[in-house]
């Protein structure tokens, strides 16, 4: 009979602290889980919030990991609670992941904060007796219920840091996770600065691109529209995809789009949902633009991937929003030049790592719905040009953008994490 306490032949298996799972809106998530899986890695993952998404992803079928819900809200779940609490109390790390605990209560006196050391006892007196490793998708608050809980297993622990974790989370609190922490990885260049010069070692932030797995995305005909926006009877379809929330400047779109020539004709379509849709929809009767646009809500992958094939020209006016919230690198991006799809994009954050201006596609200044009106413009009115932006949008996407490149590297810090070789 086998040893029970023996250690896994493959060195154990690691632990993922998700904020919310499955999520249609995280598909770089499931994409980087996946591909783990397939190099050999044993996860098991943690949710701290149930999906509420109707649909999900082909990619979270495949995934075998299974998935545990800690309590979301701690009232949810008193008795589990209590037993974690109980349990923990035992473990030789508890002093001092209450102590930290504490000490970040003192300096951020929210529900929120008592929710994820709960949420840590429980994960910790959870976990599955092979796991030798932590690791958290986003700064904030998947990476303090990871911190916590590491600390009460004398575990090690990573995070892979995104987009609004990044930059809405106190730097006091980014500084003391990435001193903590093994390990960084995070999506563009502009963040691997900024965490860069907060962590004590530099190397322990990897810049990792999400990358695009071109076997979902295969290379489109290279048949094109040659549409350009002077028949009534054939417009020049416009795509936007994204949820309908403050950073994705959805609003901004509409502005630009009130402002084309009357003389051009275009039809947008938007794939996404988000608590902004009824203020979008309003705003687009306001503007007199709203017969040309269909809002066709969140879908799964081959419905957006048909969206994006039956498309002209993708446009995604991201800006930082008011709170400091900021998209990363967005995946939509790397899909549409994967389909050869022209893009029209911003200036913000890893954006222009991806889109070469004037080369692969078209940027604009950020809350600019004339430099976007007139970027439009002219990809409606040259089909050429589209043709031309797209091609070279798709060579740089599916070269330097590959999800190969970036899950060997997560595979590598994984695979010290674990003690092999």
């Amino acid at each position: 009979m086998a040893d029970p306490n023996a250690a896994p032949a493959n060195g154990g298996s690691i632990a993922v602290v998700l904020k919310g799972y499955p999520r249609l809106s995280e598909t770089f998530v499931a994409q980087e889980l996946l591909a783990l899986e397939r190099r050999g890695f044993s996860l098991a993952l943690f949710s701290l919030r149930r999906p509420t998404d109707r649909a999900t992803h082909p990619l979270h079928g495949e995934i075998k990991a299974r998935v545990t819900y800690l309590p979301e809200y701690l009232h949810h779940g008193p008795l589990r609670v209590f037993r974690a609490w109980r349990r923990a109390r035992r473990l030789p790390g508890y002093a001092d992941a209450f102590s930290a605990w504490r000490k970040d209560l003192r300096r951020d006196r929210t529900r929120g904060r008592a929710r994820r050391f709960g949420q840590a006892l429980v994960l910790a007196c959870e976990l599955p007796s092979d796991v030798v490793h932590l690791h958290a998708h986003f700064l904030h608050t998947p990476a303090s219920v990871a911190r916590y809980a590491a600390m009460l297993r004398g575990l090690g622990w990573s995070v892979s840091a995104h987009a609004k974790d990044i930059w809405t989370t106190p730097e006091w609190e980014k500084r003391e996770k990435l001193a903590e922490c093994r390990w960084v990885a995070t999506c563009t260049s502009c963040n691997a600065s900024h965490l860069r010069e907060l962590a004590p070692q530099a190397e322990s932030v990897d810049l990792v691109y999400h990358g695009i797995d071109i076997a979902r995305f295969p290379a489109p005909s290279n048949t094109r529209s040659s549409a350009d926006g002077r028949n009534p009877r054939s417009p020049v379809t416009l795509l936007a995809v994204g949820r309908a929330v403050d950073k994705k400047g959805f609003d901004d779109l509409l502005r630009a789009l009130a402002r084309l020539p009357r003389e051009q004709h275009w039809q947008l379509l938007h794939v996404g949902d988000g608590p902004r849709l009824p203020m979008l929809e309003r705003l687009a009767r306001e503007l007199g633009v709203a017969d040309r646009i269909r809002w066709l809500g969140a879908h799964a992958h081959a419905v957006v991937l048909g969206a994006y094939r039956a498309s002209d020209v993708f446009v995604l006016p991201s800006r930082i929003a008011h709170d400091g919230d900021r998209d990363g690198l967005p995946n939509v991006l790397l899909e549409a030049q994967s389909q050869r799809v022209a893009c029209v994009s911003t200036r913000v954050s890893g954006i222009p790592e991806l889109i070469v201006d004037g080369v692969t596609g078209l940027l604009v200044p950020p809350r600019a719905p004339d430099d976007l009106a007139a970027a439009l413009s002219r990809l409606i009115g040259e089909p050429k040009l589209r043709q031309k932006l797209g091609d070279a949008g798709f060579e740089r996407t599916t070269t330097l953008f590959s999800l190969d490149g970036g899950a060997d590297r997560l595979a590598r810090r994984f695979a010290s994490c674990l003690g092999r070789s």
